[in-house]
C-alpha cells in the first residue's frame, strides 16, 4: 500500500507543481494587496483635497456625467479625506449595435473632496500593468484569468476549485509516506529498526533538516520535513481553497445537507443567465436608505460602507464595515444588508458570529484562507506559507528529477 501511495503522491504531486508554486507566491503578495496597491498607486489612490466631503451620490454623478456609456454597480459609501473613493461601472447597451460598450476600465477613482477623477482601472483585464497589478493577481490566484466560455466565467474557479481538492487529498497521503514503516530485515541481519525505540522517536528524524549532508539529502529534507511543520495550515489552506471557490456548485449545498443552515438570497435566488442583466425598479439612493434603517435591527453598530448591484441577482447588497478596517477584528468585520431591487424589501442579511454552528463555520472560510482569523501575525503565517508551498513543489520536482536520472545512469546510487 505504501508503494502505491508514494506512486499515486509523485504523480499528482508533479501534476499539481506548477499551480501550486503559482497560487504560493500570488497568495504570499495578496496577503498584503491594500498596502502595496497604495504604494504602487498612490497617485491614484491618495487624494489632496480638503474639506467637506460631497456625498457618494454626487461621486456617482460625476462618474456617470464624465463617460455616460457606463452605469454605477458599486459605490463607496465610507468615503474619508485623503482616501479615493471607489465606483465600479458596466458598459451601458449601444443603440447603434445593440450590443454592450466597450471599455477599457471597469473601476473609476475620485476625490471625495473636490469630486476630481483621479484615475481608473480595469481590475478584470489579462494585460499586465502597474495599475491593475493586485487584482491581476488575484485574478490569476482564484481564476487563472479565465476568459469567459460557453456561457460562463467560472470555469477557472471550478478548476481551481478541484485542484484544491486534489492538494487537500495529497496533503494526507504526503503525511502517511513521512509516517514510519517498521521493516522486516533482510536474511541474516538484525532488526533495522531499534525494537527500543518509540513510534514518535522512529518519526521524529522525518522532521528534521540535515543541513550539512549534501544537496540532495538536503532537498529531501526540505521537501519532506517543511511539509510536515507546516501541515496543518495547508490542509486549512488547500480545504478553504475549494470552499471559496467552488461555494455555490458543491461546498454550501453540501453543507446544507449534512448541517443546518440559514440561506440568504445568494443561496436561494438562482442568478440570471450570463451576459444578462436585471434592470433595478428602486435606486440606489432608496437601497442605502432602506438598509441603514435596518442595520439597527439587525444589531449592526457599523456604518455603510458599500452598496453593490451586479444585475445578476435582483437584489442590491449593502455592507457595512469600520473604514478604517473593513475586515475588522478576526477578519470578521464585514456585515451585509439584501434589499431587493423589484420592491425595496429587506431579503436577509449576513452578520459574522451569528447564526447556527454551520453559518459561522462557512463565514470563517475567507478568514480562514487569508490569514486574517489571526491578525497581523496571520497575513505574515499565510505570506510565509505561500513562499513554503512554491518550496515544497520545486523541491518535490527535484526529487522526482533526481531519481529518474538516476534511474537511467546504471550504477548511480541516490541516498
Amino acid at each position: 500500500m505504501r508503494a502505491l501511495w508514494t506512486i499515486v503522491h509523485r504523480w499528482v504531486g508533479l501534476f499539481l507543481a506548477g499551480f501550486l508554486v503559482m497560487a504560493g507566491l500570488t497568495g504570499a503578495v495578496l496577503s498584503w494587496d491594500h498596502e502595496l496597491d497604495d504604494w504602487l498607486n498612490a497617485d491614484m489612490l491618495h487624494t489632496p483635497g480638503k474639506g467637506a466631503l460631497k456625498t457618494p451620490l454626487e461621486l456617482a454623478a460625476v462618474v456617470q456625467a464624465a463617460d455616460p456609456r457606463v452605469d454605477i454597480s458599486y459605490m463607496t459609501l465610507g468615503l474619508s479625506p485623503g482616501e479615493a473613493a471607489s465606483f465600479m461601472v458596466r458598459p451601458l447597451v449601444d443603440p447603434a449595435t445593440a450590443k454592450p460598450y466597450v471599455l477599457d476600465y471597469n473601476t473609476v477613482f475620485l476625490d471625495p473632496v473636490t469630486g476630481i477623477i483621479t484615475g481608473h482601472r480595469d481590475s478584470k483585464s489579462v494585460a499586465l500593468s502597474l495599475r491593475n497589478l493586485m487584482p491581476w493577481l488575484r485574478n490569476l490566484h482564484e481564476s487563472l484569468l479565465s476568459p469567459t466560455f460557453a456561457g460562463s466565467n467560472r470555469w477557472g474557479y471550478w478548476f481551481m476549485g478541484a485542484l484544491a481538492l486534489l492538494w487537500l487529498a495529497d496533503s494526507f497521503w504526503a503525511l502517511v509516506l513521512t509516517l514510519p514503516v517498521k521493516r522486516k530485515p533482510a536474511q541474516g541481519k538484525a532488526e533495522s529498526v531499534s525494537p527500543g525505540k518509540s513510534w514518535w522517536q522512529r518519526w521524529l528524524p522525518s522532521w528534521r533538516i540535515r543541513w550539512g549532508a549534501g544537496a540532495y539529502k538536503l532537498n529531501f529534507d526540505l521537501h519532506r520535513a517543511g511539509g510536515l511543520w507546516i501541515w496543518g495550515v495547508i490542509v486549512v489552506v488547500a480545504f478553504t481553497s475549494f470552499s471559496i471557490n467552488l461555494y455555490r456548485e458543491v461546498f454550501y449545498p453540501v453543507m446544507s445537507k449534512v448541517s443546518t443552515t440559514t440561506p440568504g438570497p445568494y443561496e436561494t435566488l438562482k442568478p440570471a443567465p450570463f451576459g444578462s442583466f436585471i434592470e433595478p425598479k428602486i435606486s440606489f439612493a432608496k437601497a442605502i436608505e432602506i438598509a441603514r434603517l435596518e442595520a439597527p435591527k439587525l444589531g449592526i453598530a457599523t456604518p455603510a460602507g458599500g452598496i453593490w448591484y451586479g444585475g445578476d441577482f435582483p437584489f442590491y447588497n449593502i455592507s457595512f464595515f469600520d473604514p478604517e478596517n473593513e475586515v475588522g477584528a478576526m477578519g470578521m468585520g464585514l456585515s451585509n444588508v439584501y434589499v431587493s431591487s423589484d420592491t425595496g424589501q429587506v431579503l436577509g442579511s449576513y452578520r459574522p458570529w451569528h447564526g447556527t454552528a454551520a453559518d459561522v463555520f462557512v463565514q470563517l472560510q475567507l478568514p480562514l484562507h487569508s490569514g486574517r482569523i489571526l491578525g497581523t501575525f496571520g497575513r505574515v503565517l499565510m505570506s510565509f506559507v505561500g513562499v513554503m508551498v512554491a518550496m515544497l513543489s520545486i523541491t518535490g520536482v527535484v526529487i522526482w528529477w533526481r531519481k529518474r536520472r538516476a534511474r537511467r545512469k546504471p550504477g548511480v546510487v541516490i541516498a
